[in-house]
């Protein structure tokens, strides 16, 4: 099968993979737009999960074919290598309506039955569940695990390491282990790193539909010198030293699209709206922990929820209205000044809204170096007319994590200013001056 993309172009689908892509625990993601309420912003903005989802799995099947392409015959790296595309694939297929506008409203984890091996040692299990524990049930025990009895005949795949590897948690590395190296954290480092192969598909593909040019990188070049690094018996991503400007660009596009299209402040506001709906209307939309019954809950489910729904900031969403925005702050005077803006509305019993969105270039890596030892991507210089190499660390070849290594926050109050009285308005406007 093959699947035509605005994005990527054409898509081979395996026939061992179709029963997959058909089956309604996927399909249900046709149904959840990517971005969730960015479409009030963005009106080209409706693109949906699935189809973000094979755009992953393509770009990591050619991030996989350049880093084992003369070992590809081989049945144990087919093997992992389906194990590592399905995981791609399914990476997204817990989200719920909205994407993440919508996890607050989910239930307590031990509602869904997620046996302890699919959470690490020191993992806090008494909380509230998210997307990602969702997709670890979908794969492992939902009306999904059927459909790999395709690939499992064919490639050996065991359904238990595709959830692993979304999660980035084996214990037991003996099916990712081939001739002595294990080859656990090269692919979890493509599922979820610096430079995973769904950051380089949402970028593309979000600034695309949006509309805008934030995201764009050269994803040929990057990928075309990917290597692969060896240390203490394990695998390891590795970059070639002349992408490393390609690599700072993906960085900084990233940057530039959280504070240009995820922080807007519309959409942002509009989901601290949804959320206020969940804690008014409490008993009006609950995701069920039952992976059946949460086939049905997209973003069609949910909005019909909401148009339905007599409560306020239900009306307001369907109706793409938010409450003014009377300031923003960028830096921490202007911070101050919307405290003092906040300290007035709360003493006048205004309603207000405060949306605070945070992001630096980096949640892997700080200036001190990576947050976890052993999870740093490796740099190679190749020594000419020589098979030999230098291997350093990522953050040692590139300035931008120190540059970047503090929080850029941005700040936000909102309130029914039109509703105000002419002295309320007018105080507000002394105060923001």
């Amino acid at each position: 099968m093959e699947i035509r993309d605005p994005v990527h172009g054409s898509i081979r689908i395996l026939d061992e993979e179709i029963p997959i892509i058909r089956n309604s625990n996927f399909g249900r993601m046709r149904g959840i737009k990517q971005l969730g309420l960015s479409e009030f912003v963005f009106p080209g903005a409706t693109h949906t999960r699935f189809i973000h989802a094979i755009g992953v799995m393509s770009i990591g099947e050619k991030a996989f074919d350049k880093l084992f392409h003369k070992r590809l015959f081989s049945r144990d790296i087919q093997r992992i290598k389906e194990t590592f595309k399905l995981a791609c694939l399914l990476h997204d297929i817990g989200h719920a309506p909205l994407s993440h506008a919508t996890e607050s409203a989910m239930p307590q984890l031990k509602e869904l039955g997620i046996p302890r091996s699919f959470f690490g040692p020191n993992e806090i299990i008494n909380r509230q569940a998210g997307h990602e524990d969702y997709t670890v049930k979908s794969i492992i025990d939902g009306p999904l695990t059927e459909s790999f009895a395709f690939v499992t005949s064919s490639f050996g795949v065991e359904p238990n390491y595709i959830a692993k590897l979304v999660i980035g948690h084996c214990e037991d590395r003996t099916y990712f282990t081939i001739d002595g190296i294990d080859y656990f954290p090269i692919l979890t480092q493509l599922i979820s790193s610096e430079m995973d192969c769904d950051r380089m598909d949402y970028l593309l593909r979000d600034s695309y539909f949006c509309g805008v040019s934030y995201g764009h990188f050269d994803l040929d070049w990057l990928i075309d010198n990917l290597d692969l690094c060896y240390q203490d018996g394990q695998a390891f991503l590795g970059i070639s030293e002349r992408a490393i400007v390609t690599f700072d660009d993906f960085l900084l596009s990233r940057f530039h699209m959280f504070l240009m299209v995820y922080f807007h402040y519309r959409s942002v506001c509009l989901e601290q709206m949804l959320i206020r709906f969940f804690e008014t209307a409490p008993g009006e939309y609950r995701i069920p922990s039952n992976i059946e019954e949460y086939l049905e809950h997209d973003d069609h489910y949910l909005m019909k929820v909401l148009r339905l729904s007599k409560n306020r900031y239900a009306q307001d969403i369907v109706q793409n209205k938010i409450p003014e925005k009377i300031y923003e702050s960028f830096n921490k005077r202007q911070l101050e000044t919307l405290n003092k803006l906040e300290a007035y509305l709360v003493s006048e019993n205004i309603e207000l809204i405060k949306c605070s969105s945070k992001s630096r270039i980096s949640k892997y890596y700080t200036s001190e170096g990576p947050k976890e030892s052993g999870i740093s991507i490796k740099v190679i210089r190749k020594i000419s007319n020589s098979n030999s190499m230098i291997i350093s660390n990522i953050e040692d070849a590139t300035d931008l994590f120190k540059k970047f290594s503090s929080e850029h926050e941005v700040t936000r109050l909102h309130c029914r200013f039109s509703e105000l009285s002419k002295k309320q308005q007018s105080e507000i406007a002394k105060i923001g001056i």
